[in-house]
């Protein structure tokens, strides 16, 4: 069973919005990090952003830096990333990931991944 499951991805035109969603499943994760990460074919797997268990802190890449926004549900073990002036080479598979490494970028430093969700967008 995969532990964490990615939705919200889709088709949208260039400066159009998605918001994917980042759902736990069998166990809470508190006291994890969680991060996004995508990768386009070819492309290494690139951070995107993040944020600690609490919420109170969140880093994020300079690609993502005044268009995204991460943010965190404890409530219902959900996190999000609220995506707005989607550009074209946002397209990739968008991962959402779990560390024990406070404001790591690197994907070697998170243990549990979702299997992803595509995001695309069109010109």
């Amino acid at each position: 069973q995969v532990p964490l499951v990615e939705s919200g991805g889709g088709l949208v035109q260039a400066g159009g919005s998605l918001r994917l969603s980042c759902a736990a499943s069998g166990r809470t994760f508190s006291g994890y990090d969680t991060g996004w990460f995508r990768q386009a074919p070819g492309k290494e797997r690139e951070f995107v952003a993040a944020i600690t268990w609490s919420g109170v802190n969140t880093w994020s890449a300079d690609s993502a830096k005044g268009r995204f926004t991460i943010s965190i549900d404890n409530a219902k073990n959900t996190i999000y990333l609220q995506m707005n002036s989607l550009k074209p080479e946002d397209t990739a598979v968008y991962y959402c990931a779990k560390t024990t490494r406070w404001r790591s970028t690197s994907s070697n430093d998170y243990r549990y991944w979702g299997q992803g969700t595509q995001v695309t967008v069109s010109s």
